[in-house]
């Protein structure tokens, strides 16, 4: 890669998406899975912050920062439902690493696929410790742009292959079965949720309305599952009555961040939750019964993007998979920046 002080390297879409080919979904994920566990395991030394958001009606911006010290990250991030509409995507990102010592920026990239992989890659992570030993049948409900790349996560982490499909459009669940098919999926179209929950031992729920919706009723949840919450991630955007989240031992990222965006969003402000990199980091208990139901309340958080930035940056060494950018003025004379200016004439 170039050391050249005014370069800086750049991941397109184009290279984003020639990279995980080259690599393969399936081992893309689980390596990022691993970026992701070890830097959950090391949690203390990271700057920690509930990401700065900026909401209006149409959906909701943001900038999730983080740093261990050594290295920075931030993502910028959007979450536009009505995007679908216009054939626009819901949600869209991209991001940036730095070198803390110099401040200089060491890799600028896509992050709306690379969100997609880390969220399913972290969705994988929690299950490992939190979903019922053996566990192969996943009902997931919503069926838009995140519900691939969750199954295919869960395949690659924990072996689940025959899945339960539910979205209000039909289509959409018909997208995910022609997108899966040949990957060693059995896969259900179900006709309602009742349906799609039927003998799943993990559900995932992604959908992208911004609103308190109830797509799982308690009735629904029986005894031993683990529901994996990605869908409820900003103030007034739930997916799950009450009631579940009372029955289950509740497991969270940061919980100054899921407190205002999250499921438990609904419940008392000293309601009891886990920190999930506590269980990785055996300080806590994760599953530890068979009638347990565990729930994972997914909002996505800084480290997570870090650990993305940071596997990608160690992937493309060595590789066609990025460009450089001429980002950062370099004068010959640091202190003669007008200079530098002059001479470009």
């Amino acid at each position: 890669m170039n050391t050249k002080l005014n370069v800086v390297p750049f991941v397109s879409v184009d290279h984003m998406m020639k990279l995980v080919l080259s690599i393969g979904v399936e081992r893309f994920t689980r390596e990022l899975a691993d970026y992701i566990e070890a830097d959950f395991r090391r949690w203390e030394l990271f700057d920690k912050t509930p990401r700065v958001a900026s909401h209006s009606r149409e959906g909701v911006i943001e900038l999730m920062p983080t740093s261990d010290g050594e290295v920075y990250g931030f993502k910028y991030v959007n979450g536009h439902p009505k995007n679908t509409r216009e054939g626009r995507q819901t949600v869209t990102a991209f991001g940036v690493l730095a070198d803390v010592g110099t401040g200089y920026p060491v890799l600028l990239t896509e992050m709306t696929i690379l969100t997609a992989l880390r969220t399913a890659a972290t969705s994988a992570v929690a299950a490992k410790y939190l979903a019922p030993k053996g566990a192969r049948t996943m009902g997931i409900i919503g069926n838009g742009a995140q519900a691939e790349f969750q199954a295919i996560a869960f395949k690659a982490l924990l072996g689940v292959d025959r899945l339960r499909l539910y979205d209000i459009d039909r289509s959409a669940s018909l997208k995910c079965v022609r997108n899966l098919a040949g990957l060693g999926f059995d896969i259900t179209v179900c006709d309602s949720v009742e349906e799609a929950m039927v003998a799943a031992q993990i559900v995932t729920t992604v959908t992208a309305d911004k609103q308190n919706a109830t797509i799982l009723t308690d009735n629904m949840v029986g005894s031993g599952i683990h529901i994996n919450a990605v869908g409820g991630d900003c103030p007034g955007k739930t997916e799950l009555h009450p009631d579940i989240l009372k029955r289950s031992d509740i497991f969270v990222e940061y919980p100054p961040q899921t407190r205002i965006e999250g499921e438990i969003q609904q419940l008392a402000a000293d309601h009891p939750v886990k920190e999930l990199w506590r269980v990785i980091a055996g300080l806590e208990s994760g599953r530890t019964s068979e009638r347990q139901i565990t729930l994972f309340d997914s909002v996505g958080f800084a480290i997570e993007d870090f650990s993305a930035l940071r596997y990608v940056k160690d992937r493309i060494l060595g590789s066609d998979f990025y460009e450089e950018l001429d980002l950062l003025a370099d004068p010959d004379e640091p202190r003669d920046l007008f200079g530098m200016l002059l001479r470009a004439a």
